[in-house]
C-alpha cells in the first residue's frame, strides 16, 4: 500500500510540474509574439503602466500593432534597413511605396490614424513648411491641393469621398510638404517632467528629426517613469521601437529623467526639444 501510495504521488507531482512548466513556457512565448506593444514589451520589476481611456491618443499608440519578433525594418521600396541594432520591434503599418514616409512624416500619420479611427475627420490638419493649412476635412469634400511655386491653394477636382484610400492620399500631400521645421512649430514645448504618451522629440530642420513616445510606465514608490520611443527616418521606412543605446539591461525602455541630453541610436536631442499636439 505505501509503495502505492508513493507512486500515486510521485505521478501527481510529475503531471504539476508539466504543466507548471507548459504555462510558464506559453506565457514566455505570448509575450515574445505579442502583437501589440503593451503585450510585446513587459515591464521592469516595480513598474506599473498607468490605465489609459480606450478612446485616448495614449491608448491607441501602445497598442500600435506589431510585426512578429525579429523582423527586419523594410524600406519603401521594400529593401531593409542594414543596421539591425537601431531597433526592437516593427509596427505593423504600411507606409506606401513612395519615399515620403520619414521621421515627422510617421508621427503626423500616427495621430492622423488616431483621429481617422475615431472619425473625427475635422481634427486632421497639418501645416506645409510654407504655413499652409491642410485639413482632410476639406480634402474629404472633393477639394485637392494645388501647388505653384510658394502659392498653395484648394482647387474642387474629386468627388468627396472619406475612404481609406482617399485619406492615403491625402497623407502622402501631407508628407511631401511638411516635415519637421513645419511640425515643430505646431508643437508645444512641454517639461520632461510632464512626459506623456503622444509628446515628440523633435528638432526642426534640413535634416532634423522627429521620435514619438508610444508607451509609459511608472513606479509608485519613487515616481521613476519610463518610456517607449518610436520613429521614421531616410529613406522612408517602417515605424520602429527604438533600443535604448545608453542602458541595456533597462532597453528598449528609456528613463525619463534623462539630464540635459537624450541619446537615441541615430539622434540626439535636447531637453528642450520635447514638445506636444
Amino acid at each position: 500500500m505505501k509503495i502505492k501510495f508513493f507512486f500515486s504521488v510521485a505521478i501527481l507531482m510529475v503531471i504539476f510540474c508539466f504543466f507548471s512548466f507548459s504555462e510558464t513556457n506559453n506565457t514566455n512565448e505570448s509575450n515574445l509574439l505579442g502583437n501589440t506593444i503593451q503585450q510585446r514589451f513587459q515591464l521592469p520589476q516595480g513598474f506599473v503602466r498607468e490605465e489609459e481611456p480606450k478612446t485616448s491618443f495614449d491608448f491607441f499608440l501602445r497598442n500600435l500593432p506589431l510585426k512578429p519578433s525579429g523582423s527586419n525594418v523594410l524600406y519603401f521600396d521594400g529593401t531593409i534597413k542594414p543596421n539591425r541594432n537601431v531597433y526592437d520591434a516593427v509596427v505593423d503599418l504600411p507606409i506606401g511605396k513612395q519615399d515620403l514616409h520619414q521621421c515627422a512624416d510617421a508621427v503626423m500619420r500616427l495621430r492622423a490614424d488616431y483621429f481617422y479611427s475615431q472619425k473625427q475627420y475635422d481634427k486632421i490638419h497639418f501645416n506645409f513648411t510654407n504655413g499652409f493649412r491642410a485639413d482632410f476635412s476639406k480634402w474629404a469634400e472633393g477639394y485637392r491641393i494645388a501647388v505653384k511655386g510658394n502659392k498653395t491653394s484648394w482647387v474642387k477636382t474629386a468627388k468627396p469621398s472619406n475612404s481609406y484610400e482617399t485619406y492615403w492620399k491625402y497623407l502622402e500631400t501631407v508628407f511631401m510638404y511638411a516635415g519637421t521645421a513645419s511640425l515643430e512649430k505646431e508643437l508645444k514645448p512641454i517639461n520632461v517632467s510632464d512626459i506623456k504618451i503622444g509628446d515628440v522629440f523633435i528638432k526642426g530642420g534640413f535634416p532634423g528629426h522627429a521620435v514619438i513616445v508610444v508607451d509609459m510606465a511608472v513606479n509608485p514608490k519613487n515616481n521613476q517613469k519610463i518610456m517607449l520611443l518610436a520613429q521614421s527616418y531616410m529613406p522612408a521606412q517602417e515605424i520602429q521601437i527604438l533600443k535604448n543605446p545608453n542602458n541595456s539591461s533597462l532597453s528598449p525602455w528609456y528613463d525619463a529623467d534623462f539630464g540635459t541630453s537624450l541619446k537615441t541610436p541615430e539622434w540626439t536631442f535636447s531637453l528642450s526639444q520635447l514638445k506636444r499636439f
